[in-house]
């Protein structure tokens, strides 16, 4: 589920606590979470719902001034409308993740561990090495560019380095990606080098 920065900045503040949808089938389930630019939202309920159920209370819990705007909003495509309840819960833990570089010979045994399972169940073979290294050497390029160097389909690479950064490695840029300082411990790590 995409959110506009207005809406989640509006989420963190407490002034929006709704969002809704037009779906086919929900993107998202209740009791799970949702990582965003300003850190992580709990989804709190999801619910399919009417039209006519929407009261302008729940416009105004939207962020909508009417229920007429959350519904014009909703356009009048095909798909169910649900009424999602949202809370903000905090920063996103990768964020201190990432900026930590002074690893314990466990912690990198642990991540070293997550990457060979990674490696392992890809039908391409290892990647994750590779892959930090073309970031390491070209941070900042966009993900087509990233790919090509890497013989690779961006189709494929993007959320290749969504696992990475998942494990606090790398760092989303405006365009292309970085390493974090703890993915550049790891990679010297991968290269045999010490810590």
């Amino acid at each position: 589920m995409l959110l506009r920065m207005a809406v989640l900045e509006r989420i963190v503040s407490g002034e929006v606590s709704l969002v809704f949808r037009r779906w086919r089938r929900p993107t998202v389930r209740s009791g799970g979470s949702l990582r965003t630019a300003l850190g992580v939202l709990r989804i709190l309920d999801v619910v399919a719902v009417a039209e006519a159920e929407i009261s302008e209370g729940d416009a105004a819990r939207a962020g909508f001034s009417s229920r007429a705007g959350l519904l014009a909003g909703l356009g009048a495509r095909e798909g169910q409308v649900y009424r999602i309840a949202v809370e903000y819960t905090g920063a996103d833990p990768r964020v201190a993740l990432r900026q930590r570089d002074d690893l314990l010979d466990e912690e990198i045994g642990q991540v070293m561990g997550k990457l060979r399972r990674l490696d392992s169940r890809s039908s391409s073979g290892p990647w994750t090495g590779s892959v930090l290294a073309a970031i390491e050497e070209q941070p900042g390029v966009v993900s087509q560019t990233l790919a090509e160097r890497l013989g690779c389909e961006r189709d494929w690479l993007k959320p290749q380095v969504r696992k990475l950064k998942n494990l606090g490695l790398t760092i989303s840029l405006q365009v292309g990606y970085e390493l974090s300082p703890r993915g550049r411990v790891v990679l010297n790590r991968l290269r045999g080098g010490c810590t």
